[in-house]
């Protein structure tokens, strides 16, 4: 069985994986050279095996190297019978870390103070009373998955209440509230955080448009660290310049890289980092760590460990 990594195995995980029966890892000079012929798993994606992979027969299993899913041809997947994982859970505490760094950000005065001029750098008056601090404050976060969950917890670590939008609306820990997409309007009224962490699917694409800023009415800071395209990028610069929002942050955009006429850059009361917020050191090898389990599954049974997405659902 050949395993195609795209992405990189580190020595250690590629040694664990190269040490089960049959299993051999090729690299991306394979890709070039022999496309996907007799390549059965591949480790993260590249345009390359997207454009092969509609004629091969010989893939059945591909492992994301991501917790998103959307940029796959999941119709494609399915039709063919291949199985697809997420590394759905390895970003879970470093999002919940940059989540919480953005609230910091806003509330201690940090993002504001960054975009002040010398002229204006000591009028802080103004500054002092606008900031805040977190106990006793709401935040309601969609999606209550892996990096959900963990969100929620870091956030009432430090006084908050945490509700929860998902599509289910099922109650989990450590939500004191879950509802669910279709009536989320009172919970997004009554935060004063709003964090967007779900999945892209037709449901969510512009799921944060006109009609859901235009219906706040708390000023709420909202933080991105989802998909970018379920946000409406005119609709949120309308709403940091009207004042429906009392600032945003955002790590994934509609676009990437972010283009240099986009109108995000001269947005007020707007914080943005290139799409880092799930990184750390040794991601690498937590993601190669879910590849080498769930090829031990598969190598037994043809099926999967942990992560398998659901290809209808699309997460």
């Amino acid at each position: 069985m050949k395993v195609l990594d795209l992405m990189g195995i580190p020595a250690p995980e590629k040694e664990k994986i190269t040490a089960l029966p049959n299993v051999q890892v090729e690299s991306t000079d394979y890709l070039a050279q022999h496309g996907l012929a007799d390549i059965t798993v591949i480790f993260g994606w590249n345009k390359q095996a997207a454009a092969l992979l509609p004629e091969n027969t010989s893939v059945r299993f591909v492992q994301s190297f991501s917790a998103g899913v959307d940029y796959f041809p999941l119709t494609t997947l399915q039709s063919k019978n291949i199985l697809l994982a997420n590394t759905s859970g390895i970003h879970a505490q470093p999002i919940a870390e940059s989540v919480l760094a953005y609230i910091l950000a806003f509330a201690r005065g940090v993002a504001a103070s960054a975009q002040r001029t010398p002229a204006d750098f000591w009028a802080s008056d103004d500054l002092r009373a606008s900031v805040f601090t977190l106990p006793g404050k709401t935040a309601l976060i969609y999606g209550t998955g892996h990096i959900g969950r963990a969100i929620a917890e870091v956030l009432a670590q430090q006084g908050m209440t945490v509700n929860g939008i998902s599509h289910h609306g099922e109650p989990v820990a450590p939500f004191a509230t879950v509802g669910r997409d279709s009536d989320s309007l009172a919970l997004a009224k009554a935060a004063d955080v709003i964090v967007n962490i779900m999945p892209l699917t037709a449901e969510t694409h512009h799921f944060f448009n006109d009609a859901f800023f235009n219906d706040l009415t708390g000023a709420p800071l909202f933080i991105n660290v989802g998909r970018g395209p379920s946000v409406d990028t005119k609709a949120l610069v309308a709403a940091l310049h009207n004042g429906q929002l009392g600032g945003a942050a955002l790590d994934v955009f509609e676009q990437e890289p972010l283009p240099a006429d986009s109108p995000l850059w001269q947005a007020p009361h707007l914080l943005m980092t290139p799409h880092i917020s799930g990184a750390f050191a040794g991601i690498y090898a937590a993601a190669a760590d879910i590849l080498y389990h769930n090829l031990v599954q598969f190598v037994q049974d043809g099926t999967l460990a942990e992560n398998q997405v659901d290809l209808q659902q699309g997460y």
